[in-house]
Parts: structure tokens; C-alpha cells; sequence
């Protein structure tokens, strides 16, 4: 049975500098360049049949491409004693549509799409029991732009587990609607 998530993609120039951050803390297991995504709805196992369903309820969604701003480090939990290290997103209202309506078309069809309070974020990195501070390069970075993210599509992964981490496998791409003009506005 699949393990799934819907996410995006995230570009290769983005995680170029997302992954210049990684160094030396206790405890940090640092995501690799093909494990940097942004979780749009993480449905966990499945049963194989169910996997065209998922496919016809997203490709229900109905949403206009845009463009997000990667920029400012975090955590989950204190800097000091971090659970997780990521990089948030800005202009991120129509990320929050795109992500409210695949949630509905999920719901509707029966499917459970993660725990509510969506708080988009790419993990950079995940700490073990004992982790080390991050408040350096939070100091360092934490107002850091990373670059801009173009979303013109969302994709349905498979999550397999691997031996250096998580392996995520596109099973579907899910185009939105019109491409970006040159200003990372739609084009009407």
C-alpha cells in the first residue's frame, strides 16, 4: 500500500540555496535536494485502488498558477531544541486557495487529507531526540529571501521509505489553470 501526499515542487535554483545552509548541528538530519517540498495534503497510507480516486478528486481542483517568495528560516519548537527547520513562503493567499480547495475535493471523496491549521513551510531539516541549537542560523538567515517559487502545477507523491531518508516519486502531475507571465502574475 502507497504512502501519498499532494505537494510542490520546489526549484532547483531555491533549493541550491536551501541546501547551502546545511552544517554541523547535533541531531539534524538534512533533507536532500529530492526530499525539498512543500506539503499541500499528506493522506499517509493507502489502499492501491484508491489511488485514481485521489487522482479525479484533484484533478476537480480548479486554480490559477502564481508565484510564492521562499524567504525566512524557522522551527518547529524552540531554536534552542528544534523539532524541525524550514523555510516559509510569502504571497502565500493563493497557496492557501489552492490548498482549502484540494482539501475539499479530497473530503468529498471520502479521503482524510492530514490534521487542520495548514502552515506552509519547506523542511530543511528534522532532529533526532537530543538536537543541537539553531539560533545561529536563525540569527544568520532567518530574514533570508530564498527566491522565487513559480507554481504551475501540484503533484501527488508516493513516499517510500529509503535508507538515507524518505524517497518521494511523482505518481501525478495536476496542471492549474493559465501560464505565468513574465512577472509571476497570471495571465488573464
Amino acid at each position: 500500500m502507497p504512502r501519498v501526499f499532494f505537494g510542490l515542487e520546489v526549484p532547483d535554483t531555491v533549493k541550491k540555496r536551501l541546501l547551502a545552509l546545511q552544517g554541523p548541528v547535533k541531531g539534524a538530519k538534512w533533507q536532500n535536494r529530492n526530499q525539498l517540498h512543500l506539503t499541500l495534503a499528506f493522506l499517509g497510507t493507502v489502499n492501491e485502488e484508491s489511488v485514481p480516486d485521489l487522482c479525479q478528486a484533484a484533478a476537480g481542483v480548479e486554480a490559477p498558477a502564481f508565484e510564492l517568495l521562499v524567504a525566512g528560516l524557522h522551527t518547529f519548537g524552540q531554536a534552542e531544541r528544534p523539532r524541525n527547520l524550514w523555510a516559509g513562503v510569502s504571497g502565500d493567499e493563493a497557496l492557501r486557495d489552492l490548498q482549502q480547495q484540494l482539501a475539499s475535493q479530497l473530503a468529498e471523496a471520502g479521503f482524510e487529507s492530514g490534521h487542520s491549521g495548514f502552515q506552509p513551510h519547506i523542511t530543511i531539516a528534522r532532529f533526532r531526540k537530543q538536537p543541537g541549537s539553531v539560533a545561529p542560523l536563525l540569527d544568520e538567515h532567518g530574514d533570508e529571501r530564498f527566491g522565487p517559487m513559480p507554481v504551475t502545477e501540484f503533484v501527488l507523491f508516493e513516499s517510500t521509505p529509503g535508507h538515507s531518508g524518505s524517497v518521494y516519486t511523482a505518481i501525478e502531475r495536476f496542471p492549474l489553470a493559465g501560464p505565468l507571465d513574465e512577472t509571476g502574475t497570471h495571465d488573464q
